[in-house]
């Protein structure tokens, strides 16, 4: 396969990539590492460093207009990235000593846990009562309602959430994918904030770890201009036509189907990572 041929399929599977994973709330990283290192055969450290430059631009695209809507809680995100942060340059120095096959485990766990993620019931976690820390943090917040009024929300369990938000952060470090599911486990399992503005504040916090992340991969030379520069613009324009087809389209259905889709994955993973095949 020529170069060129190459950097097309390339191009449109991440645009693929980015829009399923727009459409389905799970992001593009999810899609594009296996795509990298199953359809290509490229090297999971490789596959990974790729993945992150996406996250970054994905991140800071769709997490502005989160920000410019009101929904996202700047202060809780800002707090909360310094766990992130963090835990992803801790991951990311991890990684150099991981295998490929240890990482595809891995990868296929976390991937299960997204999956199951996406059955859950959301919550808006109405009338809990916040934590004193969480006062005097200032976390609490509102966020818009669709008659343009404005809904207030408190959060407990602030340690818990930081706890919890140090090891997504090495988990990206690690595989990533932005590890937006632990970080919705945080801040809407743990710390009950509103599941809409839990994902939103998810969003804008990615590109932040995935930049820390980023860093200690370029250093090690594990970000391959030919590979990540790709997958960043492929990715990038399939989440804005996602974001775009969103408001117009009833993807529950769809949601499901590419559900059952990366449980595949993550099985196929997991046994390529026991029978050492990577």
């Amino acid at each position: 396969m020529t170069i060129l041929a190459f950097t097309i399929i390339l191009l449109v599977g991440a645009y693929l990539a980015g829009l399923l994973g727009s459409l389905t709330g799970l992001g593009g990283g999810v899609v594009v590492i296996p795509l990298l290192t199953l359809a290509f055969g490229v090297d999971f450290h490789y596959a990974v460093g790729a993945a992150l430059v996406a996250s970054i631009s994905t991140s800071s695209g769709s997490g502005s207009a989160y920000v410019k809507e009101g929904i996202t809680n700047i202060r809780l995100g800002m707090f909360l990235e310094i766990a992130t942060t963090i835990g992803a340059v801790c991951g990311a120095a991890v990684a150099i000593w991981l295998d490929n096959n240890t990482i595809a485990i891995l990868y296929g766990g976390v991937l299960i846990l997204t999956a199951a993620m996406q059955q859950r019931q959301k919550s808006d976690h109405d009338g809990v009562v916040g934590s004193e820390a969480a006062r005097k943090l200032k976390l609490f917040g509102t966020w818009p309602q669709k008659d343009g009024s404005f809904k207030s929300y408190q959060l407990k369990h602030v340690g818990g959430g930081f706890g919890v938000m140090y090891i997504a952060g090495i988990l990206s470090g690690i595989l990533g994918i932005g590890s937006g599911v632990l970080k919705v486990i945080a801040m809407d399992g743990i710390m009950k904030v509103p599941f809409k503005v839990s994902t939103t504040t998810s969003n804008f916090m990615m590109g932040v770890t995935a930049c820390a992340s980023a860093v200690v991969y370029i250093q090690r030379g594990q970000i391959e201009p030919g590979i990540a520069c790709p997958v960043l613009i492929g990715v990038l324009f399939g989440a804005l036509t996602g974001a775009r087809l969103l408001k117009r389209l009833d993807v529950r259905v769809l949601r499901q189907i590419f559900c059952v889709a990366i449980l595949l994955v993550a099985i196929n993973m997991i046994y390529q990572g026991f029978s050492g095949q990577f």
